[in-house]
């Protein structure tokens, strides 16, 4: 099990009463991209704002990573269109 100061949450479901997490690296990878297609929200980082990012979330910031930053906010809305159940 990840340590939890190193780790932040992921909104999904949970098995066994326990919290997703995901590693802060991989967290704060996906941040950028949403302070750069919305705009900074600290709490994000400093606390457990909303319970961290959404699964389907994290995978449309990450997958907008990939591309250069110009095209960061096309990517990521491609990458939401569309997608159910996450």
């Amino acid at each position: 099990m990840q340590n939890e100061k190193s780790s932040k949450p992921v909104q999904s479901v949970p098995r066994r009463n326990e919290r997703s997490r995901i590693a802060e690296s991989v967290h704060m990878a996906a941040y950028e991209v949403y302070s750069h297609v919305f705009q900074p929200q600290q709490a994000l980082v400093e606390g457990e704002c909303r319970g961290g990012f959404g699964v389907g979330e994290l995978i449309a910031y990450l997958y907008a990573r990939g591309f250069p930053k110009p095209e960061w906010k096309m990517r990521v809305h491609e990458a939401l269109n569309g997608h159910t159940n996450l």
